[in-house]
């Protein structure tokens, strides 16, 4: 007999965190590289559904999601810029999303750690 799925929590405990690698190229001018961690928690069978942990040092980088990002920051501030002029700043306990097709630059102003659930959806 089958007991089916399992929650899964996420925290810092469970898993393992691996170090983030990130193209040079994508660095904004001046910036240093960040150190990035990532402990990804979970992610489904069909590999579209993600969630975990990420933690990041100062840095600037470009950014352009094919993925929709929920992104809940538990610690620092990060701000984020569109291609349009736009921004917007984070702190702890601040909630947003990230939505497939946004380009621009991601800041981390103060060492940041976040909650994040990706969902990647098919290619149209």
């Amino acid at each position: 007999m089958s007991t089916g799925p399992e929650v899964v929590r996420i925290d810092e405990f469970g898993g393992k965190e691996e170090v983030l690698e990130l193209d040079p190229s994508r660095l904004a001018a001046d910036s240093p590289m960040p150190a990035q961690f990532v402990r990804n928690l979970y992610s489904d069978a069909g590999g579209r559904f993600h969630g975990g942990i990420w933690r990041s040092s100062a840095g600037a980088w470009r950014v352009r999601y094919t993925e929709n990002e929920l992104c809940v920051l538990t610690e620092g501030r990060v701000r984020i810029s569109d291609d349009h002029g736009r921004s917007w700043t984070f702190g702890p306990g601040d909630c947003f999303v990230m939505p497939a097709g946004f380009d621009g630059l991601w800041e981390v102003l103060e060492p940041a750690r976040k909650f994040y659930a990706i969902y990647e959806p098919p290619a149209a």
